[in-house]
């Protein structure tokens, strides 16, 4: 399954440029030490957005501070925060904040597709973790029937 069939989680592939990313950057340095949290949430999203995995850390870092600082913004917040969990491999935190994001707003269409992404993520992965095991279990079985053959 992949975004081109789940129109609403197309966000887990698409990035800025570097340019929109340094603009949004600007402003938030710039208001600092009191970033408006609007600024801010700007930042983090476009952060979360990223391709690279420190800026996608950061952007989520930044997402958690607003979820906690301005309740708010939470329900703004929890999309972005699954989407950066999402895209750094953290799919249990993923999971747990898109369940609160749907438990909030049961039709939301982007948690829904994102929902998908994940399960199918989490599914994809099970299987190649259940395929290591099973192929470190032949090798350790194969090694333990060689030895006792000698």
């Amino acid at each position: 399954m992949s975004t081109s069939t789940l129109p609403y989680a197309v966000e887990a592939e698409l990035s800025l440029s570097q340019q929109e990313l340094e603009t949004l950057k600007e402003q938030y340095v710039k208001e600092q030490p009191n970033a408006k949290p609007q600024t801010k949430f700007n930042y983090a999203w476009a952060l979360v957005r990223s391709r690279v995995k420190a800026q996608q850390e950061e952007g989520v870092g930044l997402l958690q501070e607003i979820y906690r600082e301005n309740p708010n913004r939470r329900r703004e917040c929890l999309y972005y925060l699954a989407l950066g969990t999402y895209k750094l491999g953290r799919y249990r935190d993923a999971r747990n904040y898109n369940e609160t994001l749907l438990n909030m707003e049961p039709q939301n269409q982007q948690g829904l597709s994102l929902r998908a992404l994940i399960d199918e993520k989490v599914r994809s992965e099970g299987l190649i973790g259940m395929a290591i095991v099973g192929a470190a279990a032949a090798v350790v079985l194969g090694f333990f029937f060689v030895k006792s053959r000698n």
